[in-house]
């Protein structure tokens, strides 16, 4: 079956003591079957690689005798690539680039099977923008140098649309590529008047960038964020509490661009999904202890419609326990 790693294990013959297995002791040879599971992350630094690591150690040491490994590796779309081809159990991406993975859409040249399994942490994600560069709202940004995520991350999947919604295009500035702390470092030495940062909240390169300047967050359009959360199920409306960074003395009220999702592929065994679905379920409290992002595999939120379809493992463990919406279907 894909999606299952299996190796027999031959176990060296055990001498049995008089008491336990005779007088003369048994020989006997145990074939034990194994379940060699892999989760995709991420490069190290962001909340991927940790989340993964976790789920992955959650899942070793409550599941049916598994043993999972997280890989690190490029991000999303690499990991809905592997997942494609066989190459990887379980994986976690943006919510984003999924939705279009699935629909062959975007730079997908045809759809790719993919299926969710649980939705994680929100993706709150905006422009930072020192507040000396005079940017206001996002018509500013046209003229400008921007960075606007990592090369082959696929921000792009969520910022394209994000800037056609309030009537800007890639062609309308120049788009720059670095990490989240590269970006923080540009802002600093003024090679990039604006940057697009984020993630679960609080995000660490947010709080880099506060604490060594004063910064202003670019809002998003009230019409503008209507659209895109009416438009694509991958946006939702987000709020960053007030104080959660230096200088934020009011709630940002601005979107959440992609939550991080567990995913898999559409054809992986309907079982196996429904018990790391449950492993990961009923020990959340454990990931959680390892990276706050762990905190949004709650009730109200591992469900949470994205735009890709759940795995019929997912679901059936979900109706189990009865937290599936009604209005979701089978």
């Amino acid at each position: 079956m894909n999606g299952w790693k299996r190796i027999a294990l031959t176990l060296v013959p055990l001498l049995a003591l008089a008491a336990c297995g005779g007088e003369d002791g048994v020989d006997s040879e145990t074939t034990v079957e194994r379940k060699f599971l892999s989760i995709g992350t991420a490069p190290p630094g962001g909340a991927f690689f940790p989340v993964g690591g976790a789920i992955a150690e959650v899942l070793s040491a409550h599941g049916e005798g598994w043993q999972v490994t997280a890989e690190a590796t490029k991000g999303s779309q690499e990991n809905i690539r592997r997942l494609a081809r066989g190459e990887l159990d379980l994986a976690l991406a943006n919510s984003a680039i999924t939705y279009f993975a699935v629909r062959g859409e975007s730079g997908w040249e045809e759809p790719i099977s993919m299926r969710a399994v649980m939705t994680l942490a929100p993706n709150v994600a905006l422009f930072v923008t020192p507040q000396t560069t005079g940017i206001e709202q996002i018509a500013d940004l046209v003229g400008k140098r921007v960075v606007v995520g990592p090369a082959g991350a696929g921000f792009e999947f969520f910022v394209r649309p994000l800037l056609e919604a309030h009537g800007v295009s890639y062609d309308d500035f120049s788009p720059l590529h670095n990490t989240q702390t590269g970006a923080v470092d540009m802002l600093g030495d003024g090679s990039a008047a604006a940057a697009f940062l984020g993630g679960a909240v609080p995000t660490a390169s947010i709080t880099q960038a506060a604490t060594s300047r004063s910064i202003h967050f670019v809002p998003y359009g009230e019409r503008e964020m209507i659209q895109l959360t009416e438009t694509f199920l991958f946006f939702n409306r987000a709020t960053i509490p007030a104080g959660t960074y230096r200088g934020q003395d009011e709630e940002f009220h601005g979107l959440d661009v992609g939550s991080m999702h567990l995913i898999t592929s559409a054809d992986v065994d309907e079982d196996l999904i429904y018990a790391v679905t449950k492993a990961v379920y009923e020990n959340r409290e454990e990931v959680a202890a390892k990276h706050a992002a762990g905190r949004a595999i709650n009730p109200n939120n591992v469900v949470r419609d994205t735009g890709t379809e759940f795995h019929p493992g997912a679901i059936r463990f979900y109706k189990e326990i009865g937290i599936w919406p009604e209005s979701a279907g089978s």
